[in-house]
């Protein structure tokens, strides 16, 4: 069996955490082994790409498997993730979704409305565009869905943002060989940035919200007083 490491790498073998994982699976299953983790990282974003991808590339690069194997499995694998998440949104439905969204405090079926016309607008710009931002491009998979945009396009577009994004990492891990966890920090602030952007716009979202019906609230007994 090939292993991950050479003696040559030996500094750079991962032995825990995720990275831990993600080496076990290509040190047993090689590229496949790849393609499982980025579809399980589709699945459940708190697994980083940044972590998965570089790691696959300096496994191709230290010959574990072909660079080539690298990039198609690491591809079909966010495909199939993402296909997964489209599964999903398409189950739960345009019905089912407005129906939740009337449950949810602070919001309102306009906001849905407007945010169904955007995406019926530029859905395919998203998915493709959306493949490439951390966090986003899982997330993004189940509006699609939701929306049901024709599968082909849904799985063509997902196939080309993948490999771009895919590229990108699993080539910087194949170049910078036992430094591919410096792709990490350099993609880890990113994800931070994308994340505490996501998180100020819900704040400033609820924010306004609140504000809202406070004023709403006070006009109400002053109406009356009017009368």
């Amino acid at each position: 069996m090939t292993h991950l490491v050479t003696p040559a790498a030996a500094a750079a073998e991962p032995t825990g955490g995720i990275a831990g994982w993600a080496a076990r699976l290509v040190d047993v299953l090689g590229g496949p082994g790849a393609g499982l983790a980025i579809a399980l990282e589709n699945l459940f974003p708190p697994l980083p790409s940044e972590v998965i991808l570089p790691l696959t590339g300096f496994a191709a690069g230290q010959g574990v498997i072909s660079l080539a194997s690298a990039l198609f499995w690491t591809t079909l694998g966010s495909v199939v993730g993402a296909a997964a998440l489209y599964g999903i949104g398409r189950l739960i439905g345009r019905e089912r979704m407005y129906a939740v969204w009337a449950r949810i405090p602070l919001v309102k079926i306009s906001d849905l409305e407007r945010t169904e016309a955007w995406f019926q607008r530029h859905g395919t710009k998203a998915v493709l565009l959306g493949r490439m931002v951390p966090v986003f491009r899982s997330l993004i998979s189940v509006p699609a869905g939701v929306e049901r945009m024709r599968l082909p396009v849904f799985l063509a577009l997902t196939a080309v943002g993948s490999l771009l994004w895919n590229s990108v990492l699993v080539l910087a891990g194949y170049w910078l060989g036992d430094r591919w966890d410096l792709v990490e920090t350099y993609v880890g602030v990113v994800s931070k940035v994308v994340l505490g952007a996501a998180v100020v716009a819900v704040t400033a979202y609820l924010v306004v919200r609140l504000r809202g019906r406070g004023k709403h609230r006070e006009a109400r007994p002053r109406a009356r007083q009017d009368r």
